[in-house]
C-alpha cells in the first residue's frame, strides 16, 4: 500500500467528523436519543442572513471624566472635614475642573499638600483671590483623562455585553470601533426597540435624601439652594394609563450609588399584585444603607435612576441586612428590564446611537438563496471546466473540491461559527482556490510527462515541484485573512474566518487527499499514460 493507508484513514475520519458536526445544522429536529449523541454546536446565521439590528453607538467619554471629578469633589469634601480644614464650597466647575473656595491662604497651602499626596493625577492651577476668599482649581492631567476615557469605553462594552446576554440574544456581535464607538449586531432579534432602550439606558442608580424644607411645587431651578436639585417623580395610573409628574427637591449628593449593588430581581407585591425590583447591596452598601436609614427615620428617601425619581418612600425604621426595593407603577416588562440593567451594571457614561439599521428576515432569506445559487453555478462551471480540460485527473480535483467544502462546513459547525453573506462569498471563492492548486500540480505533471517520465514518477515530481508554490500562495492569503479578522467588523470577520479555514483545509485536500487518490489508482491499475 506504500504507506498511504494512514492518509486514507485520516480522510475517512475527517469525512465522518464533518458529517457528524453538520447534522445539527442541516436537520432542525432530531430524535431525542440521537440528538444526545451529536454535538450541540451548529452554524449560526449572521445579521445579514437572518435579519436583526445593527447599531453603532458612541460613548460620551467626557461625561465619564466629569463623573470622576464629582466623586473626587465628594471625597475631597470628606477628607478636608475629617482633617478640620475649613472650606466654603467644593464643586465641579465646567466640564473638566473642580473648584475649592477656602477662607485663607494658610488653608490653601495645607489643602495643596493633601491633594499632592492623595490625588497624584490631579493638576493644581494657580491659586487666586476673589471676593475675599481663596479659590483653588484642580483638573485631571491629560494622560490620566485619556486613560479614564479609554476605560469608560471598555467598561461600557462589557456592560452592554452583560445586558445583551441577559436579554437572551444568541450570537450577538459586540466590539469596539475606533476610540469611542461600539458596534452592536443583534441577529434574529424580535423586538429591536426594546433592545435599543435596554442597551442605551445609562442606569445610574442613586439614593438621595429629599429636602423637605423647600417647597417643590413653587421652587424654580434657579432659586434652589446650591446643594439641592429639582427632579420629578413619574407615576402611571394603572386604570387610565395617564402619566403624572410630581416635582421633588432632593440633595445633589448621592448617599448610595448603584455601584454597591450585588443583585436585582423582579418580584410581585402580594398585597397589590404589582411588580417591583428587589435589590441587594454588598457589605459596604449594606453598612451605608443601615447608617443612612438609622440617621434619617421619618424622612423621605428618593430612589433616582438616570435623574428620574422612581419612588420616594418615607424611612419608617432602620433597615439592616442590605436589602431594599424599587417600586414605581411598573409593568412587568419594565420591572424586568430595570432588573437587567441594574444587575449588569450602570454605564460609566451615556451612549448615543449614531447608526441604527434593521435588516428584515425576508432580505436575509433572499441573500441565502442568491448566495447558494451563486455557489451552485460556480461549482458547476468549475466541475465542467476541470472535467473537459484535465479529463480524469480533473475529476480527481473535483472530488478534492467536494471534500474541501464538506470539511469547511464541518469545521464551521464544530466551531459554532457565524455564517454571513461575505462568508458565503468566501466559500464560493474557495471553490476556485481548491482546484487552482490542482491546476498548478497538473501543469507540473504535464511537464514531467513531456520529459518522458513514467506516470508514477511524473505524479511524484509534479506534487513535489508544486509544493512550495502552493504553500507560498496559501500563506500569503492566510496573512491577508488574519489582517481582515483582526481589523474588520462583523461581516468582514465572517469572510476572514471562512477564508482562513478554507485555506488551511485546501492545503490538506490538494496536497494529501488528491495525491492519495492518484497513488491508490496507480498502484492497482497499470497505466501507460495519465489522463491529464
Amino acid at each position: 500500500m506504500k504507506g498511504y493507508t494512514w492518509r486514507i484513514s485520516l480522510i475517512l475520519i475527517f469525512i465522518i467528523a464533518s458529517c457528524v458536526y453538520l447534522t445539527p445544522t442541516l436537520v432542525d429536529t432530531l430524535p431525542k436519543w440521537w440528538s444526545g449523541l451529536l454535538p450541540k454546536d451548529k452554524i449560526h446565521l449572521g445579521l445579514d442572513l437572518q435579519g436583526g439590528t445593527h447599531l453603532v453607538m458612541e460613548v460620551e467619554t467626557q461625561k465619564a471624566v466629569e463623573g470622576s471629578l464629582d466623586l473626587i469633589a465628594t471625597d475631597l469634601e470628606d477628607s478636608l472635614t475629617s482633617q478640620n480644614l475649613r472650606f466654603k464650597k467644593i464643586g465641579r466647575l465646567g466640564g473638566d475642573k473642580v473648584q475649592l473656595t477656602l477662607y485663607d491662604r494658610g488653608s490653601a497651602d495645607k489643602v495643596q499638600a493633601l491633594i499632592k499626596k492623595k490625588y497624584p493625577d490631579l493638576e493644581t492651577l494657580p491659586v487666586f483671590d476673589e471676593g475675599g476668599f481663596v479659590n483653588m482649581q484642580l483638573r485631571i492631567n491629560e494622560k490620566e483623562a485619556q486613560v479614564r476615557k479609554d476605560r469608560a469605553v471598555a467598561q461600557a462594552l462589557e456592560t452592554i455585553r452583560n445586558r445583551i446576554d441577559q436579554f437572551g440574544v444568541s450570537e450577538p456581535v459586540i466590539q469596539r470601533e475606533g476610540l469611542n464607538n461600539i458596534v452592536v449586531q443583534l441577529p434574529g432579534i424580535k423586538d429591536p426597540k426594546r433592545a435599543i432602550e435596554l442597551i442605551g439606558k445609562t442606569a445610574r442608580l442613586e439614593f438621595k435624601l429629599v429636602d423637605e424644607t423647600v417647597n417643590a411645587a413653587t421652587a424654580a431651578a434657579g432659586s434652589l439652594p446650591e446643594d439641592d436639585e429639582l427632579l420629578f417623580e413619574k407615576r402611571t395610573d394603572p386604570q387610565t394609563g395617564a402619566v403624572s409628574e410630581t416635582p421633588l427637591v432632593v440633595k445633589k449628593k448621592a448617599i448610595i450609588t448603584g455601584e454597591l449593588l450585588t443583585d436585582a430581581q423582579i418580584r410581585i407585591d402580594s398585597q397589590y399584585n404589582q411588580p417591583y425590583v428587589a435589590i441587594e447591596f454588598n457589605s459596604t452598601g449594606a453598612r451605608l444603607f443601615d447608617q443612612v436609614t438609622a440617621a434619617n427615620v421619618g424622612k423621605r428617601f428618593a430612589i433616582v435612576l438616570d435623574s428620574n425619581i422612581y419612588s420616594a418612600p418615607v424611612i419608617r425604621e432602620r433597615i439592616s441586612g442590605g436589602s431594599a426595593q424599587i417600586s414605581g407603577s411598573f409593568t412587568e416588562k419594565e420591572a424586568a428590564d430595570l432588573a437587567i440593567v441594574l444587575r449588569a451594571g450602570s454605564l460609566p457614561a451615556p451612549v448615543k446611537i449614531l447608526q441604527n439599521v434593521t435588516v428584515g428576515p425576508s432580505l436575509g432569506r433572499d441573500s441565502i438563496h442568491k448566495g447558494l445559487m451563486a455557489g451552485l453555478i460556480g461549482v458547476l462551471l468549475v466541475v465542467s471546466f476541470m472535467a473537459l480540460y484535465y479529463k480524469l485527473s480533473g475529476m480527481v480535483a473535483n472530488l478534492g473540491m467536494v471534500l474541501n467544502i464538506l470539511f469547511l462546513m464541518g469545521a464551521l459547525s464544530a466551531l459554532g461559527a457565524t455564517l454571513t453573506l461575505p462568508g458565503i462569498a468566501a466559500i464560493v471563492l474557495l471553490v476556485g482556490m481548491s482546484v487552482d492548486s490542482n491546476v498548478l500540480i497538473f501543469e507540473r505533471i504535464r511537464e514531467e510527462l513531456r520529459l518522458g517520465k513514467t506516470p508514477h514518477a511524473a505524479l511524484d515530481a509534479g506534487y513535489d515541484k508544486a509544493f512550495l508554490t502552493i504553500m507560498d500562495s496559501h500563506v500569503t492569503a492566510l496573512i491577508t485573512a488574519a489582517v481582515l479578522f483582526q481589523f474588520g467588523t462583523g461581516p468582514v470577520k465572517g469572510f476572514a474566518v471562512s477564508l482562513s479555514l478554507g485555506i488551511i483545509i485546501n492545503l490538506f485536500t490538494s496536497l494529501v487527499a488528491t495525491k492519495v487518490l492518484f497513488d491508490a489508482f496507480l498502484d492497482r491499475v497499470h497505466v501507460k499514460r495519465l489522463s491529464v
